[in-house]
């Protein structure tokens, strides 16, 4: 039998990213033993009940001791406390990682709380479904999905390689990328799209009451593309927009000048303007479903998936 990647690795916070790594852990004998940190004594027993961690605690310095390798998945405004608080618990030599959609703001809460000798390489899973919790995690989570890492100058090469190894045996692409250009990508790939869902389906929302009912029942395939990503977890979102505010007004900026000039390009009935646009961004999807990036299978909702053309 060979011998796990890591003898224990404890995972701050055990929601839909945190449950599927420890599901996709548990799969590829990654973990001699995973240990979890939920906040009340409560929602550690349900991990316990859900098999998904060897031991359960809501105390982050117990739940560090003896880690070889920790990794926050909370949403990125706790990760200061949270670092602050399981220092104590961290033997020299333990590598950090996190799976945060920003990158600065985590480097620039986490680092200064890590003793002499642990480890830091933050990390984000360009992966994840509209549902939350720890019941909504499943291991083929990041199969065929890239993991970004982001390690600040001067990490330790063989902590990034373990690191990197844990990500590739759970499926995924990894690539190393600075902090700075990883949060400007993630602006416009990631961000600015949930931010428009949001604003979308909050104008829906806002409707009169009958046409808001028949926004719900006449739903396109567009629209209903929009309630997913806008279903997404408020807290985590709330914390990526604020964290990342420089990058994502910086696109949003952007996205409002195309507006305009589309707006401008209907008024005035300027139809090569608007096939020539639509066309660069029918390019755009095909280089997606190429990549293989068109969307994540959840076996659990096999009806959801469908054959892209």
């Amino acid at each position: 039998m060979n011998r796990p990647l890591f003898d224990k690795v404890t995972l701050i916070g055990v929601g839909l990213i945190g449950s599927s790594l420890a599901r996709a852990m548990h799969r590829h004998g990654l973990a001699g033993e995973i240990a979890g940190c939920a906040r009340t004594e409560e929602s550690c027993a349900h991990l316990l009940e859900l098999e998904l961690c060897d031991t359960a605690h809501s105390d982050p310095a117990e739940a560090v001791q003896d880690a070889d390798l920790v990794i926050l998945c909370v949403p990125v405004s706790a990760n200061a406390a949270l670092a602050e608080a399981m220092a104590p618990g961290l033997k020299r030599g333990a590598i950090v990682s996190d799976v945060g959609s920003v990158k600065q703001s985590v480097i620039r809460d986490v680092d200064p709380f890590l003793p002499e000798g642990v480890h830091f390489i933050p990390g984000h899973p360009i992966a994840g479904t509209e549902h939350s919790g720890p019941e909504a995690g499943f291991a083929e989570l990041f199969e065929n999905r890239y993991v970004i890492l982001t390690p600040p100058p001067g990490s330790d090469e063989e902590a990034l390689e373990k690191v990197a190894q844990l990500w590739r045996t759970c499926g995924s692409t990894v690539e190393i990328m600075e902090p700075g250009h990883h949060d400007k990508v993630l602006a416009i790939t990631s961000h600015l799209p949930h931010l428009i869902a949001y604003t979308i389906v909050g104008t829906a929302a806002n409707l009169e009451e009958s046409e808001r009912r028949e926004v719900v029942k006449y739903s396109a395939s567009g629209f209903r593309d929009f309630t997913r990503i806008a279903a997404s977890d408020p807290i985590m979102w709330r914390d990526v927009f604020l964290n990342n505010r420089e990058a994502v007004l910086e696109m949003l900026q952007r996205f409002n000048e195309d507006i305009t000039a589309l707006q401008r390009a209907i008024r005035w009935g300027e139809g090569e303007m608007l096939e020539s646009r639509f066309q660069q961004t029918r390019e755009i999807r095909r280089g997606v479903v190429e990549l293989g990036q068109a969307g994540t299978f959840d076996p659990r909702e096999p009806e959801k998936v469908k054959k892209e053309e």
